[in-house]
């Protein structure tokens, strides 16, 4: 056989196994084989089409990967790799596959240091107010804080679910707070003088009463004022709650899109309780957010009072170049390029004229010129321009500046 045939021969073979199930049919192979004949093959072409069908049933395409069935079964490597759990995946490059599609609408988590000791002082100025409501000791927890967004956080929420919308002042946003079903159920018994030590009764299929949302609102409020305590030492602020809601899409705050902050508290009375959340939208925290970034109560952010002391200092005792300019005009610039040594340009000034003192591009002062032993001199006829750009009014529109 020629080598042309052989090449025509195993592309041939080739179509033929890309078909699967149907290279055994006998009416595709006879003309398979009649194709072959036309390019001129030695061999029979019955003979070729034999051999290409026994190949198929023999499993000549384990030997082709890429030409495999798709009833292969994935190993575990493969498995993780497609969904995006591989360790040396995450590792190098993050989390990839489903996990990367899935992960794309996650929020990341600003850290927000002091907002966490906020919520530490929480708990326990919310243990000692829930105690004087519940005649009861209590247990709050701070579960965790995490970042979603607003609306995937109302779409998760459980029905039925009681949400109170609260108002932030003076930071003119507002907030949510969400107490689900358990805890809602728990604070009834307590408050109606259900058993001690048993589970709270659950009664599905009904909207809450007037008397229960009532019941709430008083614990909603108390949440408040502990949390607006908890905000005092960092910034004054007053939290008030504007209503009471059971459908979540009737406590929309923010659009759904936006960024929010959710913290996650656990209440636990005499072996019953439940969860409760607190949501802040990112605008709401925004007038404070430098505040929450600190280490520490406090902390100056950057600024170093000694440091600035010092720096003032040094510029003071620095020597600076001053110029005294007595005169500008404008020329155009074919006669400044044919300007030479001797030619005159003449002023519109009078020696009596005040110049311009200036340091650098900045006009300090205006003085009059004259002689003083010999030398020529300026005498200061006008004071000093002082700056009325503080050093924290640049520095904040420097960062404007950078951030524009």
């Amino acid at each position: 056989m020629e080598p042309e045939d052989q090449v025509a021969e195993d592309d041939w073979s080739a179509a033929l196994m890309e078909q699967g199930s149907e290279g055994g049919d006998a009416s595709l192979a006879e003309e398979w084989g009649a194709a072959l004949a036309e390019q001129g093959t030695t061999r029979n072409a019955s003979d070729v089409a034999a051999e290409w069908a026994t190949m198929i049933e023999d499993g000549e395409s384990d030997n082709l990967p890429e030409l495999a069935g798709n009833d292969r079964t994935l190993n575990q490597d493969e498995i993780d790799s497609v969904l995006g759990f591989s360790m040396r995946e995450l590792s190098a490059s993050g989390a990839g596959g489903v996990r990367a599609i899935v992960d794309s609408g996650v929020v990341q988590y600003e850290r927000l240091p002091m907002l966490e000791i906020v919520f530490d002082r929480m708990i326990r100025l919310l243990s000692t107010s829930l105690r004087n409501l519940f005649q009861d000791n209590v247990e709050v927890t701070l579960d965790n804080i995490t970042s979603v967004r607003f609306g995937d956080y109302v779409n998760a929420i459980p029905l039925p679910t009681l949400l109170g919308v609260f108002k932030a002042d003076p930071w003119e946003n507002s907030g949510l707070v969400t107490v689900d079903t358990n805890l809602a159920y728990a604070t009834f018994d307590l408050l109606l003088g259900g058993k001690r030590g048993g589970s709270s009764s659950r009664l599905d299929g009904r909207p809450f009463t007037a008397i229960e949302m009532t019941l709430v609102r008083r614990l909603v409020e108390i949440i408040l004022a502990d949390l607006q305590l908890s905000f005092q030492p960092l910034s004054p602020v007053s939290f008030l709650i504007d209503r009471i809601e059971t459908n979540p899409r009737f406590a929309t705050i923010t659009r759904p899109g936006n960024a929010a902050i959710l913290i996650g508290l656990r209440l636990d009375v005499d072996g019953r309780g439940g969860g409760m959340q607190i949501l802040f939208p990112y605008a709401t925290l925004e007038p404070i957010r430098e505040l929450l970034t600190q280490s520490f109560m406090g902390e100056k952010l950057g600024r170093d009072q000694v440091w600035e002391g010092h720096l003032a200092t040094e510029i003071w005792q620095a020597d600076v170049t001053m110029e005294a300019v007595l005169h500008e005009m404008m020329l155009p610039l074919k006669r400044v390029m044919r300007l030479k040594v001797g030619d005159t340009l003449m002023f519109d000034a009078k020696p009596s004229d005040l110049v311009t003192v200036r340091c650098g591009d900045w006009a300090l002062t205006q003085g009059r010129i004259g002689r003083v032993d010999g030398s020529i001199a300026v005498q200061v006829t006008r004071p000093l321009r002082r700056s009325r750009t503080t050093l924290q009014a640049y520095e904040a529109s420097m960062n404007n500046h950078s951030d524009g």
